[in-house]
């Protein structure tokens, strides 16, 4: 186990020593290589049921023998729609072992945009909870598939068989004649040794993960099980895992962050996960406590209710050394109540996207809280994973002019880019979609920011979030922190809309702080006071922060906003009874 005794350079030189050259594997192939080194080690922890990494192998080869068995043959799409049980480490693990490209899906899905995406990544199969929480997916599937039990579906025509974990709450309808996940691997007994003959490349598809929709629908991002593997080390090296660390997490492993950072993660020095299938910060101190966890994932909402937990002190929380919360910027005092309060020494945050193949910029351990809080980090360290140019970086960046695309020069203020061995194949079935984002190898992220001379990355804005009015672009970012530095302002989130005079107008929405009262005009003569007079919004609108659309991981979904705010000045004639002005 990780006792975070060791220098984080002793550390990191282990590492690099062990990883002396990169070789691309599949995920199989990574998870049976540690399990030759180290087959007791746990690799799952939960309190109901631990998996060792010789369980989770044994258990993946009868699953995938029975992938085979219902159809399931090298490049076909697997869908996953799971929460963080148990079951979907060796599910993951067995479908790379079929050689098909696993599709995790958001389980939060309802019906519409479950549909969606089952229909555009046209799966074999779909391995699935019965339900989670108030949703009933085996309901929701004969909505939109009828037929699915039957194996046909005239709606979804490439879905061929579903298979059930069954969950809480029960199916509406029982399970009778439907393949669940237990008996997948009975089926796969009778098959044994389908898939021994399967080859797969670590330079082959094995992921295609939705992105969670900040800008739009969601679009199907390639990644190679090489890809998402080099940036796991990346993040390994980068944080200074000692052998065996443990992680606990309730960032579901649909996402970047939950698959990358914690499960993909551990793998590089033998570790284990802990994985939780809902955040509960009692269930996160508890889970620390009883299972002597090292390491914990967030993003600062989450952090902030560790802190703010009840009881917190009840906990024995000594193993707790590391803390990654990412996703979303946080204020320096979270960072400093994290360290005085918990008593973690190593303290990190990062970015990254999808596109990217995870998290490609991440602060060091050492480094001062005012760099936590300030920037998202630098490139990553990655040894032998990276450029290959001797430099040790995994990925390169560079910005470009948001309109025009040419390069700004280093230090400049523009688009990020990103390019380098992680990131992704493209989009699934999209080539225009594609086309538009990758050119040349770089990936362009639509997030404004610039690199500092210290190589640590500064965020200012979306490019997608930027307006015009009057002719005058405006970049909401700046505004945005403006309005937060106001007393009374916990959040501000600044969008353009329509207008026929101006071309577009900012709505400013503003979430108050627990407790105090702001109103429309206070926020509106700050902006007055601080900004030039094109800059002010034309409306500000109240909210809370329970009402903000956001995606799993946090992050607030403009396109969202910028459609209610839409709306609600249509039905006002252009003039926000909350106030505002220009």
């Amino acid at each position: 186990m990780d006792t975070g005794m060791e220098p984080i350079a002793e550390r990191r030189a282990r590492l690099r020593a062990r990883y002396r050259t990169w070789r691309p594997m599949a995920l199989h192939e990574r998870v049976d290589a540690v399990r030759a080194e180290h087959p007791d080690r746990p690799l799952v922890i939960t309190d109901e049921i631990t998996l060792r990494y010789r369980d989770v192998v044994d258990w993946s080869v009868r699953l995938a023998d029975g992938l085979w068995a219902l159809g399931v043959r090298p490049g076909d799409r697997v869908a996953m729609v799971m929460a963080n049980h148990p079951e979907f480490v060796p599910l993951k693990v067995a479908i790379s072992r079929a050689g098909a490209v696993a599709v995790p899906l958001n389980f939060l899905y309802r019906s519409a945009e479950l549909g969606y995406v089952l229909r555009q990544s046209r799966c074999r199969v779909l391995v699935t909870m019965s339900g989670y929480r108030d949703l009933d997916h085996l309901a929701m599937l004969d909505e939109i598939a009828p037929g699915w039990r039957d194996g046909r579906s005239p709606s979804l025509p490439s879905l061929r068989a579903v298979v059930v974990l069954p969950t809480e709450p029960p199916a509406a309808r029982p399970l009778d004649g439907v393949t669940t996940v237990a008996g997948l691997a009975e089926l796969g007994d009778r098959y044994a040794g389908a898939t021994t003959a399967v080859r797969v490349s670590g330079d082959d598809v094995g992921d295609i993960l939705y992105t969670s929709g900040t800008t739009g629908t969601p679009k199907g991002v390639m990644v190679s099980h090489d890809a998402t593997q080099r940036d796991a080390y990346a993040s390994a090296l980068t944080r200074g895992f000692a052998d065996g660390r443990r992680i606990l997490f309730s960032l579901p492993c649909y996402h970047m962050f939950g698959l990358v950072e914690g499960f993909l993660a551990a793998l590089f020095v033998g570790g284990a996960i802990i994985p939780q299938p809902r955040f509960d910060p009692d269930a996160y101190l508890a889970g620390v406590e009883r299972h002597r966890a090292e390491d914990v994932l967030c993003v600062p909402t989450m952090t902030v209710a560790l802190l703010e937990c009840p009881g917190r002190e009840k906990y024995d929380l000594s193993s707790l050394q590391a803390i990654l919360s990412g996703a979303a910027p946080a204020p320096a005092w979270l960072w400093e109540r994290v360290r005085a309060e918990l008593g973690v020494t190593e303290i990190v945050t990062g970015y990254g996207m999808t596109e990217f193949g995870g998290a490609t910029t991440m602060s060091r351990p050492e480094d001062p809280l005012d760099v936590v809080a300030s920037t998202v980090g630098r490139i990553k360290l990655a040894g032998a994973a990276g450029l290959g140019d001797g430099t040790g970086r995994l990925v390169e960046y560079k910005t470009v002019d948001p309109m025009s695309g040419a390069d700004l020069p280093p230090g400049g203020e523009g688009e990020l880019a990103c390019r380098g061995p992680t990131v992704m194949r493209g989009y699934w079935d999209e080539p225009e979609e594609t086309a538009a984002v990758l050119r040349d190898g770089w990936v362009r992220s639509g997030d404004l920011g610039r690199v500092r001379p210290d190589g640590n990355v500064v965020l200012t804005g979306r490019s997608g979030d930027l307006y015009k009015t009057g002719g005058e672009l405006v970049m909401p970012k700046e505004v945005e922190e403006l309005l937060t530095r106001q007393p009374g302002i916990s959040q501000a989130h600044v969008v353009g809309v329509p207008d026929e005079r101006w071309g577009e107008v900012g709505v400013a929405w503003i979430v108050p702080e627990p407790g105090a009262e702001v109103t429309a005009e206070e926020a509106v003569a700050a902006c007055r006071r601080g900004l030039a007079r094109f800059k002010v919004p034309r409306h500000v609108l109240l909210t809370s922060a329970a009402e903000l659309p956001v995606t799993p991981t946090g992050k607030v979904r403009k396109f969202v906003l910028r459609e209610r705010a839409a709306r609600l000045v249509s039905t006002t004639d252009g003039k926000s009874s909350e106030g505002g002005g220009r």
